[in-house]
Formats: structure tokens, sequence, C-alpha cells
């Protein structure tokens, strides 16, 4: 289901899943940020562009999650 910007990305952070590529994104809505997070790996110290393809295909086809699922994800889990 499409994770839709507007309201939510002003007033909270947001945790994308996108199983299909295993990768995770995190919007820090007060810098106005994203971070990238592959399955398994250490979150990007940098963040990513907003015209990130793989982050847009993420908007689209990802899920979102809350951030108990995205730390889970990122030590490996499922």
């Amino acid at each position: 289901m499409p994770v839709h910007k507007g309201p939510t990305f002003d007033g909270r952070d947001v945790y994308i899943d996108y199983p299909f590529e295993e990768v995770m994104f995190r919007w820090e809505h007060q810098a106005r940020k994203i971070y990238v997070c592959f399955y398994g790996e250490r979150e990007s110290s940098e963040p990513v562009p907003h015209d990130n393809r793989l982050f847009n295909d993420a908007l689209r086809y990802g899920d979102e999650i809350d951030r108990l699922q995205y730390e889970r994800i990122a030590r490996g889990g499922k």
C-alpha cells in the first residue's frame, strides 16, 4: 500500500519497508531528511536526496512500519 507523504511527513518520523529490494527508509520529520538502511546493515550516516529512485519506489510499493520493526529488520530479523 502506498505511503502518502503530505501531513504524515510533516507531523512525525516515518519508517518505510520495501521488502522487494530488502531496504528501508527513515524520514526524520524535524530535519526533513531521509536515511536508508539495507536489511542487516547499519543505517546510512548521510541522507539520501528526496528524488532518490529507490526511496520513491518504496513510497509507492512499500509499507509503513514502526520504529521497532525498523530496528529489528536492520539487525537481521524479519
